[in-house]
């Protein structure tokens, strides 16, 4: 094989990416190296691109320049020393969460939790994060290096373009999974028609959710939405039509939502937020995962009165990826309605600039660069 390869890295913040001829990297021991066929280009990547430093300062950016693309999916193409399980060949996603396998949390198995957990080809959630990012850099390349504990094998009847958009998918999984989510329960996603949120209607057969209520702006992109999932199990509500809380209250006999998962980005407004709060019933539990930013009052005699409980998910593991994998492979997970918009490795700021024209979490924009 060649000693070089094609990679997009970024030099400064704020600049275009640029297209360059790189050493082609080595797995250490417990790594593999990955063809990379598909990384998805999620929404947020050019607010980290352009405004991270600014916005969350604490949470380093891989040292510049470097190679960014949060979730690649390939075919392995090299063993590291000590790596067991995998074999050259296997089709592989690759979770970007990188932990250092020795701080309390890790040797507590809670890698996710890792004091220098990190995004690879992202960012990180600490200072110490930065020795992680700058070892494993992200998927915008012919080939990159992973851990063996971050692979997922996937099925033959998944496409790698589909694979790529686990990221998206496992954050709103885990959530689910952490909640409690099951048949019986009621759930509301606030933003169901987003790239976040649409993973719950896709999500809904294969976790046996009967009651999905789901909320948008967009009458049309909620129009799609329905016909997800299959029967009457989803539920939705456009913001326009009135408050979020008064229509699941009308929905629910007063009842309420035993889940309430937020999937709504950092620009969104509050009220929807508390009034997703104001729509749970006794016990509920409320997860976000949209990354509303800023201080946001929330009634605490209510929540103790009432039981509720708040939560942050920020990601999912190797092992909930697995599962979604297995998922699709038994036939009880659906991707098919995701559009793919894939770019080759030369048009990526393109693909980064035009991903805000897209059709909600319909649209899956991802990068090729075998291509």
């Amino acid at each position: 094989m060649s000693a070089t390869m094609r990679a997009a890295r970024m030099h400064h913040v704020g600049e275009p990416m640029k297209l360059e001829e790189l050493p082609v990297p080595v797995p250490g021991r417990g790594d593999v190296r990955v063809t990379v066929h598909a990384v998805n280009i999620v929404p947020n990547l050019a607010n980290i691109l352009n405004m991270w430093t600014t916005w969350f300062p604490h949470s380093p950016l891989p040292t510049l320049p470097a190679i960014f693309g949060l979730d690649p999916a390939g075919v392995v193409e090299e063993i590291g020393e000590g790596v067991e399980g995998f074999e050259v060949g296997d089709r592989v996603y690759v979770n970007p969460g990188r932990s250092c396998g020795s701080c309390r949390s890790c040797r507590d198995n809670d890698s996710i939790n890792c004091a220098s957990y990190a995004f690879a080809g992202y960012f990180g959630f600490s200072p110490t994060a930065l020795k992680l990012l700058d070892r494993y850099q992200g998927g915008l390349a012919e080939y990159t290096i992973a851990p063996a504990y971050s692979l997922v094998k996937l099925p033959d009847s998944l496409s790698f373009e589909a694979a790529a958009r686990f990221g998206y998918l496992g954050t709103m999984y885990s959530a689910l999974r952490k909640a409690g989510a099951g048949p019986g329960k009621r759930v509301l996603i606030n933003g169901i028609s987003g790239t976040l949120g649409i993973g719950a209607a896709l999500l809904a057969p294969a976790l046996g959710l009967t009651h999905v209520y789901g909320t948008g702006r967009d009458r049309a992109l909620l129009e799609q939405v329905g016909k997800l999932a299959g029967g009457d199990r989803l539920r939705l509500h456009s913001l326009d039509e009135g408050p979020l809380d008064e229509w699941i209250h009308q929905e629910t006999d007063g009842y309420g939502v035993d889940i309430y998962i937020d999937a709504l980005g950092p620009g969104a407004p509050h009220e929807t937020f508390r009034a997703g709060m104001r729509a749970m019933a006794r016990g509920g539990i409320a997860v976000n995962i949209g990354a509303v930013a800023g201080d946001l009052p929330i009634d605490i005699h209510r929540m103790m009165d009432q039981q509720l409980r708040l939560i942050g998910s920020a990601w999912f593991t190797a092992g909930e990826g697995q599962a979604m994998a297995d998922l699709a492979e038994a036939g009880l997970l659906d991707l098919s309605p995701l559009e793919h918009h894939v770019y080759p490795l030369e048009q990526v700021n393109d693909a980064i600039g035009g991903i805000a024209e897209r059709n909600g979490g319909f649209s899956n924009f991802v990068i090729s660069p075998t291509a």
